[in-house]
């Protein structure tokens, strides 16, 4: 497991760093629960808002493990370097995303409209929020809203070959969004200017950038890959 901590730990890093991102696609999402809880419920808002939260992470959980299931029968085919080659160019797509100077991963985000349609008509029957069980089941919901900063980490942890992991990495992922978007008010507004603040982006980008080169699957090397990790599903 201790060799895992890094990338338990990136993936954490790219859900804090992406949270600019998160606030303008998911923040008038945040909005809408906090006007949509009961004024019976307004007592206990942060909590719901929590398990709102929960919620979606627990469905990029979801996804990892599921997704990490295809990735592990890949990793044990020739197909293994191609989808490590993938996850890596799409990280370097994020890093140019956090960074500013490509917006080409909001593209990747049309591929996942045709699921959202379908839940999208589902969250409408939970509203008003009355329950934090029914703040879960709203929150997953909406961890499956069409985004490419998503897909991008989620094609790169189920590339690690092991569906567990792939969904720890999820979960990790989206525990790194919750500062940016469990924040309100005056917080969430100076949270939104420090993560717009160019030189940080730029950083943040040239991180994520130089995490997709590392994780290129060169010839002769293992990639981001912990020994063993392919052989265990």
């Amino acid at each position: 497991m201790a060799e895992w901590l890094p990338l338990v730990l990136s993936a954490m890093l790219l859900g804090l760093l992406g949270g600019g991102h998160c606030l303008g696609m998911c923040g008038g999402l945040m909005g809408a629960l906090s006007l949509g809880i009961a004024p019976a419920q307004r007592h206990q808002r942060l909590r719901l808002l929590v398990a709102y939260n929960l919620g979606r992470v627990l469905s990029y959980a979801l996804a990892g493990l599921l997704l990490g299931l295809a990735g592990w029968a890949v990793a044990n085919s020739p197909f293994a370097k191609g989808l490590r080659l993938l996850a890596a160019l799409l990280l370097i797509v994020m890093g140019l995303y956090l960074a500013g100077w490509w917006s080409g991963l909001t593209r990747i985000e049309g591929l996942g409209r045709g699921l959202w349609r379908r839940v999208q008509p589902l969250a409408g029957h939970l509203l008003p929020v009355t329950s934090i069980p029914r703040a879960m089941a709203l929150g997953a919901l909406w961890g499956w809203l069409p985004c490419g900063l998503v897909y991008s980490t989620l094609l790169w942890a189920s590339s690690q070959g092991h569906a567990g992991y792939s969904a720890l990495l999820m979960l990790a992922f989206g525990i790194g969004t919750w500062p940016v978007l469990l924040a309100t008010g005056v917080a969430a507004e100076r949270t939104q200017a420090l993560l717009r603040r160019r030189g940080l982006r730029m950083a943040a980008g040239l991180l994520v950038i130089l995490f997709g080169v590392w994780s290129v699957p060169w010839p002769n090397a293992h990639g981001t890959m912990p020994h063993g990790a392919m052989h265990h599903p």
